[in-house]
């Protein structure tokens, strides 16, 4: 059974569970939890307002931010690659080649562009997606609140090439929790009934 108000506490609460990735240790597990909770909120608000579009937009946001991590594994698998043919690790740490150049080292960094890249459009379109689904709930429960968060997001997506887009990214999910919290059973005008099954 869902409804406004449960949706409101899973959204809110998964919400709020994503922004402790950073905690040592169970970090990343609070992360993925609460991005589960948040996918089924937004599936409760999909279906509640009978909009498909709401919560498939939400999916192929995460899906692109899987391949995003996908690409950013690769890179950093490149890189050890890369680093070891200029140098080896040892106990005190990494020690280069005897032979390496600087031309050596601007190719390794030069080498990293691509994934870069890769990992800033999938971002950006994942983003996108976020932005859309967002507008949606916005224009369903007549919530300013989601809309304003989405195109938080896609600015911050944005912006993450010059570092500033990733605090623009941590506001827009305090916002995207406070829009869950601000949920009433009363909010906007559903197209089917209060609660689905």
């Amino acid at each position: 059974m869902t409804t406004l108000s449960t949706t409101k506490a899973i959204g809110g609460i998964g919400a709020i569970m994503v922004l402790l990735v950073p905690v040592p240790t169970i970090g990343w597990i609070l992360g993925i939890a609460g991005l589960i909770m948040v996918l089924i909120a937004i599936k409760g608000i999909s279906d509640l307002l009978q909009d498909k579009s709401i919560f498939n937009n939400m999916l192929y946001s995460v899906i692109c931010e899987i391949v995003a991590i996908v690409v950013l594994g690769v890179s950093v698998i490149f890189a050890i690659y890369r680093l070891l043919g200029l140098g080896t690790f040892t106990g005190s740490g990494y020690i280069p080649g005897p032979n390496v150049t600087a031309g050596d080292w601007i190719a390794f960094a030069l080498g990293w562009i691509p994934f870069l890249l890769a990992i800033w459009v999938l971002l950006i379109i994942s983003a996108v997606f976020i932005r859309i689904s967002l507008s949606k709930i916005d224009s369903g429960l007549s919530m300013r609140l989601f809309g304003t968060t989405g195109l938080m997001f896609l600015i911050g997506a944005v912006t993450t090439i010059i570092a500033i887009g990733f605090l623009l990214i941590l506001v827009a999910e305090i916002m995207l929790a406070i829009a869950f919290f601000s949920i009433t059973e009363t909010s906007g005008k559903l197209k089917g009934p209060m609660t689905t099954t």
